[in-house]
């Protein structure tokens, strides 16, 4: 009987550099759609015997991948404080990033350009919410700039 890894193997020598599909206007560069990505994994995936699910949950946003008896995953924190639309695109983007992370697909993606533009800087609210969420510290700097006062904030609350 198979195992997951020996599965993934199998899928590993199937998949190919994934087609991109789309193109950023603002930075001029092309990228694979999570459209993309999955169509080109979700048959292969099948046909080796593997289910991919994108849970969103407590953790985050994730990628599992299972036969049923295993399973592996990868998940990145929701982002804090986002309205409804750039959460829905910050969704759609971890929900790529996972998958194409955990099936170690060869995919060239720059158009996360914009997670290298400056950070909003934190605020008391910012941090009172995240505390309430039970976020860490280092969680919150993965989306905010934290100031040491506001790092003070976090530790008084």
């Amino acid at each position: 009987m198979k195992t997951l890894t020996d599965k993934l193997l199998e899928f590993q020598k199937q998949i190919q550099v994934i087609k991109k599909d789309a193109k950023n206007p603002h930075f001029k560069n092309t990228y694979a759609t999570l459209k993309q990505v999955l169509s080109e994994v979700k048959p292969i995936l099948s046909e080796v015997g593997l289910l991919i699910t994108q849970p969103i949950n407590e953790l985050g946003i994730g990628t599992v991948i299972t036969d049923g008896k295993d399973s592996i995953s990868s998940f990145i924190a929701i982002p804090l404080g986002l309205a409804p639309q750039p959460l829905g695109s910050a969704i759609s983007y971890f929900r790529r990033y996972t998958l194409c992370s955990l099936l170690a697909l060869e995919i060239d993606d720059d158009d996360a350009h914009m997670t290298t533009a400056n950070k909003p800087t934190a605020t008391k609210e910012n941090i009172a919410k995240a505390k309430q969420g039970n976020f860490t510290i280092q969680q919150i700097k993965q989306h905010y700039t934290v100031t040491k006062e506001m790092e003070a904030y976090y530790e008084s609350i």
